[in-house]
């Protein structure tokens, strides 16, 4: 072979690798992106809140997109998947009033937040006895029961947010700094219900939870959603609430609890300890029963239709609440989640549009209720339209970060499947580099939809944008994202703005096209790392 014939050789071969790396990157922009936040962040969806206007303008949004975009309507010729579910407005008492071994009140949304998922009206404990539970867990693997020996029939338990192993510097204690389930505040309340308890407080901390007590407040204040239920939830504690850390410390102290309570019931030999002191609060709350929407749009596959992949992000935010210091009080959730949903529909053009189509069935799935605890993605794993045995991968977005591109991109969870490996070899095609969670003590792998598919064991992946700017500084990204954790998140700040970088958010959508794409024209499934709690999950369901 002559020089010349080699040099063309091997440009045609470049030029072939490019070709197919720009078939199956995605022509996902910026621009798209933050045209459809504008929409979907805008002061007219009053904040996406569940069970309003603002849910009907959210959901027609994103369905005339969908359908404008070409996708079939997802769920048996509609675009939607109903939902199921009771609201319940909980007004508790002013004040949480303490009394035994020492005498004092909790106001209500600046020492303590209630509520109850009971489905009755009205809920009044007296003199309740409240007893130090420690983390409030029960985990055989790990040898551990702070509930061993305890009887808390008719009690409240104080329960410490987050699990032993955070902070306590032994990375063998648990998963160290790395969160479990057992440190997720949903586990919490599981748990104190399971144990029959009355009530359960748990005690915020802002470097523990990873989220000020101002996220706490709104997030609890007002209504809530839950899916219905037969029993009408009466398996749970009467009374699910957070009280504020200086406040815990001044139920510590009745009992002569003062110091490092942490330190205290990380401990092996920790016993739950009795404070002493009672408890009088109440809750009264107003049910409505309704129907919320899930938004389901859809790709056929080409060859093998049967089979396929979920894109998942959530359209709902927290509506209209309490107004911050400058008096604005819609939640627009303009990162968390619109642009999620931005991203999903600009996904769903993609893929449309392109000229090589997907060998399975692409499956676009606009959530309902993620901020009341991952429902509608809840909804949907449990009453899937695809059985979860054909369902090869879940791939979520959710607060895509809106300080531009990074040279390095961060998987939440990384390690527990197969799908990291993809994003790794994606990351070096392309010079960047792959992380787990920036902020692993912060449990994100619980926090999101994705988890309610890990749940049932179809392996999910959850990624942002990590934290070394392209075009800044190295501090500069990190700095962002702190400033958006500590001042906007959950609060009505969080806001569109015209000079929003959606960048970033594009780079991840392309790289997630990629998987996708790649996914969907092969005939074998991801699955789950060696020691995932979900692999057994997995392997079962694809034995059926």
């Amino acid at each position: 072979m002559t020089k010349y014939s080699l040099l063309c050789c091997t440009v045609l071969a470049v030029l072939c690798s490019c070709n197919k790396k720009n078939q199956t990157s995605g022509s996902i922009t910026a621009e798209d992106i933050k045209s459809h936040i504008a929409v979907l962040a805008n002061d007219s969806l009053q904040g996406r809140k569940p069970f309003t206007k603002g849910e009907d303008k959210a959901i027609a949004y994103i369905s005339e997109q969908f359908k404008a975009a070409g996708l079939d309507p997802g769920n048996n010729g509609s675009y939607y998947q109903d939902v199921p579910m009771v609201e319940i407005k909980a007004t508790p008492s002013k004040t949480l009033d303490i009394s035994g071994k020492a005498n004092f009140s909790l106001q209500n949304g600046t020492d303590f937040v209630a509520f109850s998922r009971q489905e009755r009206e009205d809920i009044s404990l007296e003199h309740s006895p409240i007893v130090f539970a420690g983390y409030g867990v029960v985990a055989p693997e790990y040898h551990w029961n702070d509930y061993a020996g305890l009887d808390v029939k008719g009690k409240i338990v104080l329960v410490l947010v987050n699990d032993p192993g955070f902070k306590s510097g032994d990375g063998k204690l648990f998963k160290g700094d790395t969160m479990t389930y057992y440190g997720r505040w949903t586990y919490k309340f599981e748990e104190a219900a399971r144990q029959g308890a009355a009530g359960v407080l748990i005690v915020h901390q802002t470097e523990p939870a990873s989220y000020p007590w101002s996220v706490v407040s709104s997030s609890n204040t007002g209504s809530r959603l839950y899916l219905r239920q037969a029993n009408k939830h009466f398996d749970r504690c009467q009374l699910e609430g957070w009280v504020s850390e200086d406040a815990a410390k001044k139920m510590l102290a009745a009992a002569g609890i003062s110091g490092d309570f942490r330190a205290l019931a990380r401990k092996h030999d920790f016993k739950a300890i009795p404070l002493g002191i009672n408890a009088k609060v109440s809750i009264h709350n107003q049910l409505r029963y309704s129907i919320t929407h899930n938004v389901v749009g859809l790709i056929k596959g080409s060859t093998n239709p049967n089979e396929c992949i979920i894109y998942t992000a959530h359209w709902d935010h927290f509506g209209i609440g309490k107004p911050d210091a400058k008096g604005d009080s819609i939640y627009n959730g303009a990162v968390d989640n619109a642009d999620g949903s931005a991203t999903l529909i600009s996904m769903a053009k993609a893929f449309a549009s392109a000229k090589d189509k997907p060998g399975r069935s692409i499956l676009f799935l606009a959530v309902t209720a993620e901020e009341q605890g991952l429902l509608g993605s809840e909804y949907y794993a449990t009453h899937p339209i695809f059985p979860l045995n054909k369902t090869v991968a879940n791939l979520n977005m959710d607060a895509l970060g809106d300080y531009g591109e990074t040279r390095d991109l961060a998987i939440t969870g990384k390690g527990q499947n197969d799908l990291d490996d993809y994003i790794e070899k994606y990351a070096k095609e392309d010079s960047l580099t792959v992380v787990g969670d920036s902020r692993p003590g912060a449990g994100s792998y619980y926090r999101s939809d994705h988890f309610n598919f890990a749940k049932v064991g179809v392996p999910a992946l959850d990624m942002n944008n990590g934290l070394i700017s392209k075009t800044h500084d190295a501090n500069w990204a990190k700095q962002h994202q702190e400033e958006y954790n500590l001042h906007h998140y959950h609060q009505p700040s969080d806001n569109y703005t015209p000079d929003m970088d959606a960048s970033g958010m594009a780079q991840i959508a392309n790289l997630l096209y990629r998987l996708g794409f790649e996914l969907s024209n092969e005939t074998t499934f991801p699955g789950w790392k060696a020691g995932s709690e979900f692999k057994a999950i997995r392997e079962k369901s694809m034995s059926h």
